[in-house]
């Protein structure tokens, strides 16, 4: 696609699932990337899968965020420019609110929400100096509807519409977009590293998450989305979809739904 042909992007969350596909498609348009996630290891086999020879690795933890602004600075120092972030690392959850210790909501909230915002307003200084820009929120069906199992998930992806709705709303007039995904079940490893109530992982694949959607299929979904510089998009099968609207329109019914439908 031509929207990416020549751009810098920062995606993190790039070491497996969505992250990883979704480099892997940039990369056959012609994109330049930075490569985030805690598992340098990791992030190096996917580099070693990509054909642009200026691409890199960085590893960041975005449960700890005091390198932001320095980390974004490197970038800026070895590319001259970044054009667009991608939001994409983050943690999942399997547990019920009343079994999950409260430093777990906060771990939670700390990598998808907090570390995600340190990190945007570590780069936008860069996006409005240059003028241009685009921001790419991965969320979730759940940062519109919560479900069992998924309180403090759930939570950490409805703080992120509100925040990153707001900061578009800011930036209307400066030339940075801001795009919201929001996907449904994408079969990934996603649920072998969610949380459970004591913060140790899930270690076992779900069977929403094994039958979701194939994620090289989400991937091209997504990279299309924003190129269109959609404000948000719901990337999801039919069940999930169907979850969107039924909440939007008939709240009281959805509620009487949720408690009944299989999210595990």
């Amino acid at each position: 696609m031509n929207y990416y042909k020549n751009k810098i992007v920062w995606i993190t969350g790039a070491s497996s699932g969505i992250g990883e596909s979704v480099a892997k498609q940039l990369d056959k348009a012609g994109a330049t990337l930075i490569l985030s996630s805690r598992n340098e290891k990791e992030l190096e086999r996917v580099l070693s899968t990509l054909s642009n020879p200026q691409s890199s690795v960085l590893p960041l933890d975005l449960g700890s965020d005091s390198t932001f602004e320095t980390e974004a600075s490197e970038v800026i120092k070895k590319y001259g420019r970044i054009d667009m972030l991608i939001n994409n690392g983050g943690i999942s959850q399997r547990s019920l609110a009343a079994e999950t210790a409260l430093s777990v909501d906060k771990r939670i909230m700390q990598v998808n929400f907090l570390g995600t915002v340190a990190l945007t307003k570590a780069v936008l200084p860069y996006f409005l100096k240059q003028g241009q820009g685009h921001i790419v929120t991965v969320s979730s069906v759940t940062g519109l509807y919560g479900t069992p199992y998924r309180s403090a998930y759930a939570a950490s992806k409805h703080a992120l519409h509100g925040f990153f709705d707001s900061l578009r709303a800011e930036l209307h007039d400066k030339n940075i977009a801001v795009t919201l995904v929001c996907p449904g079940f994408v079969r990934t490893q996603i649920t072998l590293n969610a949380l459970t109530g004591d913060g140790s992982p899930l270690n076992m694949m779900d069977k929403g998450t094994s039958s979701g959607l194939d994620v090289n299929v989400f991937a091209q979904k997504m990279i299309k989305a924003v190129s269109c510089k959609k404000n948000r998009v719901v990337i999801a099968g039919g069940k999930e979809k169907f979850g969107v609207y039924m909440k939007r329109f008939f709240p009281s019914l959805f509620d009487k739904l949720i408690v009944k439908v299989s999210v595990r």
